[in-house]
């Protein structure tokens, strides 16, 4: 797996690319996953990330995953998001030189899932700043979202392509704020019956949820 510069030093990157080309011309979509707490041992091989990164490569995006910065072979040390951020608008901007994809799938799980919706705000917001304005945002997932330890009062995001799924038996993360979340942006939102906040058993149900939020898919 490449390590690429960050500001922290560098950071860990596994990239999938449709039939191994980067610029495969049938593929205008690049997923970017963003993994749970590293704090709670969170990586980008958690297996609810895992579930996107299998989601994204079956439905004919580019994938990309990495480690924050702290974890596995990147180096630097947890930052309370604001770092990750800037870790993954790094990843972004590895990636506008890597391919011609301009379509963003932005996924990410529990304090990935904030991390993701600050990622998306910056896309949104102020592209330029990161040399990002040809990309375009094609959905955004909030798996779970860490938005009780993190400030999300005031985030701005693509309401239309953004949606929030989780489980109404999540004993991290209290699904009544989650759904306030939701409520409060106007985002579309599932909730899985009975399911955790790592979705033990329910993947099959989670990949399945992605998909109808993603194209519609309901069978």
């Amino acid at each position: 797996m490449p390590l690429i510069p960050a500001p922290a030093g560098v950071l860990e990157v596994d990239a999938l690319w449709q039939q191994d080309n980067p610029n495969d011309p049938n593929t205008d979509t690049v997923a970017l996953l963003c993994h749970p707490n590293p704090l709670f041992e969170g990586t980008m091989n958690n297996k609810v990330v895992t579930t996107m990164y299998r989601f994204a490569r079956d439905n004919d995006m580019h994938v990309v995953r990495f480690n924050f910065r702290g974890v596995g072979q990147s180096t630097g040390e947890h930052d309370y998001a604001d770092g990750e951020v800037l870790d993954a608008m790094t990843v972004l901007q590895w990636l506008a030189g890597q391919t011609n994809a301009r379509k963003l799938w932005l996924g990410g799980f529990s304090f990935g899932g904030y991390v993701t919706a600050r990622v998306a705000e910056q896309v949104l917001v102020s592209p330029q700043v990161w040399g990002l304005s040809d990309f375009e945002i094609n959905k955004v997932a909030l798996i779970s979202p860490s938005i009780e330890k993190n400030d999300s009062s005031d985030i701005s995001l693509p309401i239309d392509k953004t949606f929030e799924i989780y489980g109404n038996a999540d004993e991290v993360i209290a699904p009544a704020n989650m759904q306030a979340f939701a409520d409060n942006l106007g985002i579309d939102v599932s909730v899985v019956d009975g399911a955790g906040h790592f979705f033990h058993g329910r993947l099959t149900e989670l990949k399945k949820l992605l998909e109808k939020h993603s194209f519609g898919n309901t069978d």
